[in-house]
């Protein structure tokens, strides 16, 4: 097999990553903010360069062309000097030999390696899942497909209220069929919301057509004597007619590839504060990396977009030498219902009866307008806001850097909202009054 290696006499580093997602992108940059020389080589198994996720929905639903996906310029590659080898998948890990195999038949030689492989689509083991007429939507290629389908399909059951079942429904609703969500929790968007977040939320997909089901699920999908769909019968005992089902029940980390490399799993890869895994000189980041989260201080698989990045953009840095460690994410959501913007971020659900938590709600139903903020220890662990996002920033800065509220402080906070003037004074100094920086010598 021919072999990509470096040779004994160079110096220069070569990394390599395996996936082409937004922790990638991220890894790309933190390794050029340290090492201009070493060699980057990025195997991804998509035939499309690096591509905004979330924006596969606004595609489905007509909004944008595949011209808008990209996440960077066409010259993004080759200014940070990035071998890009697309339509190729790693098959094989060798962490003693310091190489990866790929399915073109190439051996491919690292100095550090970063596994950002990301998730790939939970399927449930329900009666009849397996066959024509089932689609998931986390690829650029289920979007197409989707795309494809929906000139031809007049119903769809959506199996799944959780961020990407909700896209794939409103984005199939704007292309004229007929949509109806299933989810088990008792609301839509569980992990990011509550019951009054997410009534404000299915009450506004139901008022465009959208039927929203929840506290049931697909018990069995029904198919025909050709084997394709009929309906999906639920849980509670009613029939569903439909054309297609798309399962949308979330992901689980593509982990795969790290267990059979002898690399500790756990519900993703586990990794350090420097998102080192139990190899030498291999990462993980992104949706695959079961890593710090900072509220809870414990290692979760936290899969959303800035988290990604974020890991992606350290490891890349600690990667090329800078030993830095990850602070770890944030737990977020950010979604809009047809005009109905909506944020999570941090706590939103905390255990019942547990009085270490304070919470403060505030709802509006003729203004579909909602706010909740959770407090623990004096300091802002979690909020939720449903149709005025304005001060989402602000809130998330102190949750973000663990500002200590109390008497005053906080009473604006709950009362008024948040500002900046409730900084402390040296958080405030270095983001608004930075110190002129000293003259390079």
């Amino acid at each position: 097999m021919p072999v990509t290696k470096r040779k004994a006499h160079e110096d220069a580093m070569t990394y390599v990553i395996i996936g082409n997602g937004v922790a990638s992108i991220g890894a790309i940059e933190g390794i050029r903010r340290h090492d201009q020389k070493g060699k980057i080589v990025v195997v991804g198994a998509e035939d499309a360069a690096a591509y905004g996720r979330p924006l596969i929905s606004y595609l489905l639903a007509g909004k944008i062309g595949a011209d808008r996906l990209a996440l960077r310029g066409d010259d993004y590659y080759a200014r940070n000097k990035v071998e890009l080898k697309l339509g190729t998948t790693v098959i094989k890990i060798d962490t003693a030999k310091k190489a990866v195999a790929t399915d073109k038949g190439e051996t491919i030689a690292y100095d550090r390696l970063l596994i950002a492989t990301g998730g790939v689509p939970f399927v449930p083991p329900i009666p009849g899942v397996q066959g024509p007429d089932i689609y998931s939507f986390t690829t650029l290629a289920h979007a197409q497909t989707l795309i494809e389908l929906s000139s031809k399909i007049k119903r769809a059951v959506v199996i799944g209220g959780g961020l990407i079942g909700l896209k794939a429904a409103e984005s199939l609703h704007d292309r004229g069929v007929a949509v109806t969500i299933v989810e088990l929790a008792p609301r839509i968007l569980s992990a990011g919301f509550d019951l009054k977040a997410g009534a404000l939320a299915a009450n506004r997909l139901k008022k465009v057509g959208i039927e929203v089901n929840c506290g049931v699920t697909a018990k069995e999908i029904q198919r025909g004597k050709n084997g394709r769909v009929k309906g999906v019968l639920l849980t509670d005992g009613r029939f569903l007619e439909t054309d297609v089902v798309v399962v949308a029940i979330g992901v689980v980390p593509h982990s795969a590839l790290a267990k059979d490399a002898g690399i500790k799993v756990e519900r993703g890869i586990m990794v350090d504060e420097k998102l080192l895994t139990s190899a030498k000189d291999v990462y993980a980041a992104g949706d695959v990396a079961q890593a710090l989260d900072q509220l809870s201080g414990e290692h979760r698989v936290v899969p959303i977009w800035p988290n990604a990045y974020n890991q992606g953009y350290a490891s890349g840095r600690n990667m090329a030498g800078a030993k830095e460690p990850y602070q770890g994410g944030l737990p977020m959501n950010s979604i809009s219902f047809y005009g109905l913007p909506t944020i999570s971020v941090g706590v939103v659900n905390p255990p019942e009866g547990d009085a270490s938590f304070e919470v403060h709600a505030l709802l509006d139903e003729a203004k579909e307008t909602y706010r909740k903020l959770i407090f623990r220890d004096e300091k802002l662990v979690g909020y939720v806001l449903v149709g005025d996002i304005d001060k989402a920033g602000m809130y998330t800065a102190f949750i973000k850097f663990e500002m200590a509220l109390a008497g005053e402080a906080k009473d604006k906070l709950i009362n008024g909202g948040p500002e900046v003037f409730l900084w402390p004074e040296k958080l405030f100094d270095e983001t608004w009054n930075p110190a002129p920086a000293k003259a390079a010598r």
